[in-house]
């Protein structure tokens, strides 16, 4: 009784863990891009170089610590260095510091010609660059994350054309097994028909491997559980018309695209860079207050003292032209990003027009449409032997092909569109 009602927790442990190994997400692509917003690691990681950007600002911000240093302490005195001295010295409190002498010295680094100032301007162009550049990674992962999106949506409903004509070939040949028993119908069908179901059944295989491959791309980007699978909801068909795009406005987006903008700040950033180091050539101030306790003609001598460093041999030349390099670099490297840019859009665009006309023009198609009507004729005809095997197969990889077609044509066309939008740097708007 005992070993029954182990072996029964035993496999109610094994059906639970087999429930467990797949949870299944449905959602659509703005759920989809939602969940990945919030929890993508890369993104996360790449916006806290946003706040170590800020936080660069606030130490630029800071003043120099002061500096209090004591010297010239004496931890004991022999009777031969006190020989000759006229007055022991007295200690400072109860019996510390009797014939002690001691300096203390309290400095302050004071920086001149506004070098804190010009330091923190251009850690704040630091920080813009930053949010650029994180910004720059969100678009590159967005465009990745949707191409991703719109191929699976291809390969999901490729496999349902291919599964229904699975079943369409498994009731076919189980009807004329049944028929080729009678002997109305040769072997050579048959066999003709199971040749086609392996075929597909091959391709099937293969189309689920890509949707493996895909659901392991999907699952990084959103930081999702290993055994998730996730099942994206198809779109509704609705697409910006190139006519209604403005070819002018799509350039002068470009300004904006976050990598042109990053560009555009380093040039910035270097002249800022230039004037700090310019402001290198006169050097910082050092001020001081000391007290000296029996070190010299004064039992207690107070003082303030000034230092300078003298320019004469280093003037920050080597740093000055580095930086004046450093920014005529960057303003030709902003140029190029813009040059860049305009011909990525260009190049994107016309990519779009192409798939959208192509696919638009199969679309409309109205022969396309009668093609599920028709599958069930020809299985009809064939079963009633109005048609022969050679026909019916014809159709059968035609339909299949033109169903391919369909489906490349319009993820092409998507993928485009995202590109597009990728390469003009901001959303364009559709109209319902």
């Amino acid at each position: 009784m005992k070993k029954c009602f182990l072996i029964m927790v035993g496999m109610f442990q094994l059906l639970s863990i087999q429930a467990q190994e797949r949870k299944i997400i449905k959602a659509g692509p703005e759920q989809i891009e939602a969940l990945f917003l919030a929890q993508n690691l890369q993104l996360i990681a790449e916006r806290l170089n946003v706040d170590i950007a800020d936080a660069a600002v606030i130490q630029a911000r800071l003043w120099n610590n002061p500096v209090l240093s004591l010297s010239q302490v004496n931890l004991w005195s022999t009777d031969s260095q006190r020989e000759g001295v006229d007055d022991v010295i007295p200690p400072l409190f109860g019996s510390f510091g009797k014939n002690t002498e001691f300096s203390v010295e309290l400095s302050q680094l004071i920086r001149t010609v506004g070098k804190r100032r010009k330091l923190v301007h251009r850690e704040k162009l630091a920080k813009e660059i930053a949010l650029q550049d994180f910004e720059d990674v969100l678009r590159g992962l967005k465009v990745e994350l949707r191409k991703n999106i719109h191929e699976m949506i291809y390969l999901q409903s490729y496999l349902n054309v291919l599964n229904r004509q699975e079943e369409v070939l498994e009731r076919l040949i189980v009807s004329h097994k049944a028929q080729m028993s009678s002997g109305n119908i040769s072997k050579n069908e048959v066999l003709r028909l199971q040749a086609s179901l392996l075929e597909l059944q091959s391709e099937t295989n293969e189309t689920q491997t890509e949707i493996n491959e895909m659901q392991k791309m999907l699952k990084i980007l959103l930081h999702a559980e290993a055994n998730v699978y996730i099942e994206i909801e198809d779109m509704t068909g609705v697409w910006l018309d190139p006519e209604n795009i403005s070819i002018v406005q799509l350039l002068d987006s470009t300004i904006h695209r976050p990598d042109v903008m990053s560009y555009q700040l380093q040039v910035q950033y270097h002249n800022r860079s230039l004037a700090y180091e310019k402001a290198h050539r006169i050097p910082d101030v050092e001020i001081a207050a000391s007290y000296d306790r029996y070190g010299g003609v004064w039992k207690n001598f107070v003082g303030f003292g000034v230092n300078v460093e003298l320019p004469f041999f280093n003037r920050n030349q080597g740093n000055i032209k580095t930086a004046g390099i450093q920014l005529e670099q960057s303003r030709y490297l902003a140029e190029q990003q813009q040059n860049m840019a305009f011909q990525e859009v260009m190049a994107s665009y016309n990519d779009y027009v192409m798939s959208y006309n192509f696919y638009r023009k199969i679309h409309e198609n109205e022969f396309l449409v009668e093609y599920e009507t028709m599958m069930d004729a020809y299985v009809h005809n064939l079963s009633s032997k109005n048609i022969g095997m050679v026909e019916f197969m014809d159709f059968f990889d035609v339909y299949k092909a033109n169903k391919q077609t369909l489906l490349t044509a319009r993820k092409k066309m998507n993928i485009c569109f995202e590109e597009l939008q990728y390469y003009t740097g901001k959303e364009l708007r559709i109209e319902n």
